[in-house]
């Protein structure tokens, strides 16, 4: 038996949830109004209502309430200024509860009735008194969540070493394991400054091609490698996967740049 789902995006590049969109007729870009874990929250729909299988789904999808109305907008764009306000003050709290944490973001669910911000901080923080001044004065449910450095990084924003937009914040939905073997699959050097993103953690194009250099890897001569060439036996020293050229020291001492398929092994 095939259930419908929808999915649904909150923020850009944001993670895709899905939900079951109850007969409603939607398209991609249209906006919906769902229950969350968070409250009521307004959404984006990104990929359109298609069918899967109800052994695929490992619990049942949540509904679509609605779709979103043009007030439903004019109401998180007036919420949305209010967050800003809501972040200044909390800002202004933590300081003189001298916390050790850095608040990055503050938002409202599409009712009003629940406040979340978002903070990262080296260690374990004791907030509750900061939550109970919250309370108290915005007279809504409060949430504080710890984010990590790379989502820190999504949330903030900047410009990575290829002076582009982080990716993060630019269509990552999900952070991939990224593993100092593969900036050693691809040649690079193993210097942390040199191969890490803002976030302080490997930068996550490491992994864009790493399946593509272990595979032209693969076909190539180890370093250290004997090897026949029309130049006579010679030694690896050195290879270009990219270029698929081996790098190879004769036995005269010169070393020799050659196609792939000049080499035998």
């Amino acid at each position: 038996m095939a259930d419908q789902i929808v999915g649904v995006r909150f923020k850009t590049a944001g993670k895709v949830y899905y939900f079951d969109p109850t007969g409603l007729e939607l398209e991609v870009n249209d906006y919906v109004v769902v229950e969350t874990s968070r409250g009521t929250e307004l959404g984006k729909v990104v990929t359109a209502p298609r069918q899967v299988l109800a052994n695929e789904a490992n619990e049942p999808f949540k509904p679509v309430t609605r779709k979103a109305e043009p007030d439903d907008v004019s109401r998180i764009q007036e919420l949305e200024a209010s967050a800003e306000e809501a972040h200044i003050e909390c800002g202004k709290m933590i300081d003189e509860l001298q916390l050790p944490m850095k608040l990055l973001s503050a938002e409202y669910n599409i009712d009003g009735s629940r406040l979340t911000f978002l903070f990262s901080a080296e260690q374990r923080v004791d907030f509750r008194e900061l939550v109970r001044r919250l309370t108290k004065q915005f007279k809504v449910k409060v949430e504080l969540r710890q984010v990590g450095t790379r989502d820190e990084a999504k949330l903030i924003g900047g410009f990575g070493r290829c002076g582009r937009p982080l990716c993060c914040m630019s269509f990552i939905t999900d952070f991939a394991p990224v593993s100092i073997r593969m900036a050693k699959d691809q040649n690079l050097p193993l210097n942390p400054m040199k191969i890490s993103g803002v976030c302080n953690r490997l930068m996550c194009c490491l992994g864009y091609e790493s399946e593509q250099y272990r595979a032209m890897k693969e076909k190539m001569p180890r370093v250290g490698q004997q090897v026949a060439t029309a130049m006579g036996d010679a030694t690896v020293v050195g290879n270009n996967p990219l270029k698929e050229t081996v790098l190879v020291r004769l036995e005269s001492e010169a070393t020799v740049e050659l196609p792939l398929s000049e080499v035998s092994y």
